[in-house]
């Protein structure tokens, strides 16, 4: 009985010290932004990451987080997407970091298109579309 009270002191104390941390794979957030053609926020958008138990809507600055490696789902509901008949009413969205700069390369799925984002963070989606990014 004393070794198994021993076990379980050691284990609690290893425990406190480690912050009650398991999973390290988690311990930074990065944050991105979505903004249109003109550098301007998109914000108000739904969107949910593994790791969220509700989803979350981008701050109107557009600025979204999520921990790297995570897939995050976005609700592009009410945007005409970029179906490429009418590049006046398409509606254009970047993935963008603090500088403006595009984020690439990042591989996505949506309803309609799917793919990897372009260089300059742009990607193909339908209008009302649902997207998953794989970040």
């Amino acid at each position: 009985m004393k070794k198994i009270i021993l076990f379980l002191s050691a284990l609690v104390a290893v425990l406190s010290l480690n912050g009650c941390n398991l999973n390290d794979e988690h311990d930074e957030l990065t944050t991105l932004f979505l903004v249109d053609a003109n550098n301007k926020a998109v914000g108000g958008v739904p969107y949910i990451c593994e790791s969220m138990g509700n989803y979350q809507r981008t701050a109107v600055n557009g600025e979204f987080s999520f921990y790297p490696g995570e897939s995050c789902s976005f609700d592009f509901l009410g945007l005409s997407g970029t179906n490429n008949i009418d590049p006046i009413r398409d509606e254009v969205v970047y993935i963008v970091d603090i500088d403006l700069s595009g984020k690439g390369n990042i591989p996505y799925r949506c309803n309609t298109f799917s793919g990897k984002t372009y260089a300059d963070g742009d990607f193909e989606y339908g209008a009302n579309d649902r997207c998953a990014f794989y970040l």
